[in-house]
């Protein structure tokens, strides 16, 4: 069964919440695919290692007693993010535990490891692979992946400089298989817009990190409301990878997030504790600006929701501009 097959009767909204880093719990997983989107996190956000085994049993019975009692509206499935990067000496722990509990949907980022896909597909799972390029997009498929993500230009977190019309064709262009298309979605009608463009899904994350259930401190959350698509910095300075970020969190962390041009990683003023910097500089996307508060993920989902068919039904209504264009060349 594909992906695409495997998902029939079970998404509110074509949108997968991606994965983010400290932020995204079994709660925040739970509350989106009970709300009818696929809910992801990443493996590392479990710790100590051991934590992943204890979180992915929960998520499970937590996501089959809501399909006991609504068994009308099952839960969307939910989605694991492993770093395959050869960095990452909790890969082969975390895929065994993945492979255990039989995830369905495992996003991988930082490389394409056909062992890992294997590994996967062995249980009927399924491995979507994030990309910035199209050079990163073939090397998935052909390593085994069965989807990918694109993560194009205003997304949050690590992302590339692409724009999401150009990304997406250049890749429809070769793939038919499935496609997140990541980068600004906070709204329906971007959601609509993503499918119209060509994917199968639109990938959101910044929104979701200003929800009850996130596990991101409030501060961030508040940024995250007051910030708008100007308040976000696009540097490779923070972990070597280009990525968006808030300008309030880079000032914070006691750097100019206007005058960072020309600034080594080694010179960055991160005080005495290192370490801290993630803690301390938050990611975020272009799509702050369509987030006015902090509400439960259940209420996110519905507005979504709602936005998204107020979009379809625009665009069934057709362009009054088109019309009333065509009339005219009908009359002619």
């Amino acid at each position: 069964m594909t992906l695409l097959e495997s998902l029939k009767g079970r998404l509110r909204l074509p949108l997968i919440g991606s994965p983010l880093f400290i932020v995204s719990v079994p709660d925040l997983v739970v509350a989106q695919c009970t709300s009818g989107v696929i809910g992801s996190m990443p493996s590392l956000n479990a710790r100590p290692a051991e934590q992943l085994d204890e979180w992915l049993a929960e998520i499970r019975e937590r996501l089959a007693a809501h399909d006991a009692t609504h068994p009308d509206r099952p839960a969307a499935p939910f989605a694991i993010n492993l770093i395959v990067h050869r960095t990452n000496d909790r890969l082969e722990q975390d895929l065994a535990l993945c492979v255990k509990h039989r995830v369905p949907l495992i996003i991988t980022s930082l490389g394409a490891r056909p062992e890992v896909n294997e590994a996967i597909h062995g249980y009927g799972g399924h491995v979507i692979h994030d990309v910035i390029n199209q050079t990163f997009a073939h090397k998935a498929i052909e390593k085994g992946a069965d989807g990918l993500v694109l993560v194009a230009a205003g997304a949050g977190g690590h992302a590339g400089a692409q724009s999401p019309f150009a990304l997406l064709q250049e890749t429809r262009a070769w793939f038919d298989g499935p496609i997140a298309l990541s980068g600004a979605i906070a709204h329906g009608r971007s959601i609509l817009a993503a499918e119209a463009m060509g994917a199968d899904f639109a990938y959101m994350g910044s929104a979701f990190i200003a929800t009850e259930e996130a596990r991101a401190v409030d501060e961030y959350k508040r940024m995250i409301v007051e910030c708008s698509a100007e308040d976000i910095v696009y540097t490779n300075l923070i972990t070597g990878v280009h990525g968006n970020y808030l300008k309030p969190s880079l000032r914070n962390a006691g750097l100019d997030p206007d005058n960072l041009a020309g600034l080594e990683g080694s010179q960055m003023n991160f005080g005495t504790d290192r370490k801290r910097k993630w803690k301390d500089i938050w990611g975020a996307g272009q799509s702050v600006g369509g987030v006015d508060a902090v509400v439960p993920a259940a209420a996110l989902v519905d507005r979504l929701a709602a936005e998204y068919a107020a979009a379809r039904q625009r665009l069934a209504a057709g362009s009054p501009l088109v019309n009333a264009n065509w009339g005219r060349r009908a009359a002619a």
